[in-house]
C-alpha cells in the first residue's frame, strides 16, 4: 500500500472514510517492518479479552503471520512519529462551546504510569508517584512515566480524544516536556485548521502537580490560556505599589502576603458570582486578579533567566457538596 499526504488529505473526514483515512494513513507511518505491526495493532484493537502476551496475539484471526513475525515487527519495526502525531491531530477534534456560543478548543495533560517494578532490565525507570486507598499510603514505584495531552468535549462524558504522548525520561525536565509538547501540539492544530487567528485562545487545564506559572512563561508566545490546580500550601503577593516614604533604593517587588490555606489573608475579589448546580449544589467562584508567587525560591527558575514577577489571576471555587478546590489562570502578564 502506497500513499501520501496529498492523498489522506483529499479523503473526506467523518464515518467510515474518516476511519479508512485514518487507517491508510498510520499504515504510512510505520516505515520498517509495516504490515507485522500493523496487523499487531489490529489484533489488539479486534481481539476478544485481555492482552496477556505477544505470542496469543499471533493467533488472533487479524494477524496473519506466526510469531516469529510478531516478535520481528516488534524488535526491528519502526515509526514515523511526527507523521502519526500529524495524523491524528488532523482528524476530528471535540471542542467545548462557551457562553458566548464560540467554539473553544480544550485540552488536558497529565501524566499516566506505567510501572515496571519487576523489570529489573528496563532501561529508563523512574521511581512513579502512586496513590493508594487512605491518607498517607503513597508509594514510589519504578516505572515509565509518560506525559499525555488530550481534547475534551463537553458533557459528563469521560470520553477524551488522545493527541500526543512522551515518555518522561530520567533526568528530565517534567515542564520543560509538557512546554514542548504542547508547543508542537498547537502548531499542529494550527496547520490542520483547527485553530486560527482570531479564535478564542486554546484553554489547557491541568492538575496541581505542574508549575503553571513557569509554564505560562515558557508558552508566552503561544494562543492558550493555562489554568491548573494550585496546592493550599502555596503563598502569592500582591502587587507591591510604591515605596513609602523619603528612603532611597530599590522599589520593594512583593506586596501583601496571600497565604492560600489561610482565608483571613485573601484580598478582595475582584469579581464574584453565584450560581446553582445540579450535581455540586450551590457553587460560588471568586477571582482575585495580579498576584505572583516568588520566582527566586521555586527549583525551575534556577537552570534558566526569566522574569523577575509573573503575574495571574487567582480563582476561589467553593461548592456546596465537595471541598473547596482553588485554581489559578495565568493571564501571561510578565
Amino acid at each position: 500500500m502506497i500513499i501520501n499526504d496529498a492523498t489522506t488529505s483529499a479523503l473526506p473526514r467523518g464515518g467510515s472514510a474518516h476511519l479508512d483515512r485514518f487507517r491508510a494513513g498510520a499504515y504510512a507511518c510505520l516505515t520498517r517492518r509495516g504490515d507485522a505491526l500493523f496487523e499487531l495493532a489490529e489484533a489488539i484493537a479486534c481481539g476478544v479479552g485481555r492482552v496477556t502476551d505477544l505470542a496469543h496475539l499471533s493467533l488472533d484471526a487479524c494477524h496473519r503471520r506466526g510469531h516469529g513475525g510478531l516478535y520481528d515487527g516488534v524488535n526491528s519495526g519502526r515509526l514515523d512519529a511526527g507523521r502519526l502525531r500529524r495524523l491524528i491531530v488532523s482528524g476530528p477534534l471535540p471542542t467545548i462551546t462557551g457562553p458566548d456560543g464560540r467554539a473553544r478548543i480544550v485540552l488536558a495533560v497529565d501524566v499516566s504510569n506505567w510501572l515496571r517494578p519487576d523489570a529489573a532490565t528496563s532501561p529508563d525507570r523512574s521511581f512513579c508517584h502512586t496513590y493508594a486507598r487512605g491518607r498517607g499510603q503513597a508509594q514510589m514505584i519504578p516505572g515509565w512515566p509518560y506525559s499525555f495531552i488530550v481534547a475534551l468535549e463537553s458533557g459528563a462524558s469521560s470520553w477524551t480524544s488522545p493527541l500526543d504522548v512522551v515518555r518522561i525520561r530520567p533526568g528530565d525536565d517534567a515542564t520543560v516536556v509538557t512546554a514542548n509538547q504542547l508547543r508542537s501540539v498547537i502548531g499542529e492544530l494550527t496547520c490542520a485548521g483547527h485553530w486560527k487567528q482570531g479564535d478564542p485562545d486554546v484553554l489547557v487545564v491541568m492538575d496541581a502537580g505542574y508549575d503553571v506559572v513557569r509554564l505560562s512563561w515558557l508558552l508566552s508566545d503561544l494562543p492558550v490560556t493555562l489554568i491548573g490546580r494550585v496546592r493550599s500550601d502555596r503563598v502569592f503577593y500582591g502587587p507591591a505599589g510604591k515605596r513609602r516614604g523619603p528612603t532611597k533604593g530599590r522599589p520593594p517587588r512583593h506586596g501583601a502576603k496571600m497565604v492560600l490555606r489561610r482565608a483571613a489573608t485573601y484580598p478582595e475579589p475582584a469579581v464574584t458570582t453565584s450560581n446553582g448546580t445540579g450535581r455540586y449544589g450551590h457553587a460560588r467562584a471568586q477571582a482575585i486578579p495580579r498576584v505572583h508567587p516568588k520566582l527566586e525560591s521555586r527549583g525551575g527558575w534556577a537552570s534558566h533567566h526569566g522574569p523577575e514577577l509573573v503575574e495571574s489571576s487567582t480563582g476561589l471555587l467553593q461548592r456546596q457538596h465537595v471541598a473547596r478546590l482553588r485554581l489559578l489562570s495565568h493571564e501571561f502578564i510578565l
